[in-house]
């Protein structure tokens, strides 16, 4: 995964995330709702054949849009770590 940054500013920040999907973008979108600090969270792929997604975060400037990045993904490894450890613990 190769992320470039197009925006980056006290508010806002807007990243290219080259060769994801609507799967991690969308639960990523939804993580970042979760913090109090969000004003705007949302992606946009303007093609699905050629396109590369474009994810953008706009912050009350209380956060960093990159601190609120940062600590949304962090929250999404360990919700992954926890289902994991569940579904081992199933023995599938």
């Amino acid at each position: 995964m190769e992320i470039n940054v197009l925006e980056d500013s006290k508010e806002r920040l807007k990243v290219e995330i080259k060769d994801e999907t609507h799967t991690v973008l969308n639960a990523l979108r939804r993580e970042l709702w979760n913090d109090s600090h969000i004003k705007l969270a949302g992606y946009n792929i303007s093609h699905p054949l050629t396109a590369q997604p474009i994810l953008t975060i706009e912050t009350d400037e209380k956060e960093s849009p990159k601190k609120a990045l940062k600590d949304a993904i962090k929250r999404l490894s360990k919700a992954n770590e926890n289902m994991l450890k569940k579904i081992k613990a199933l023995k599938l």
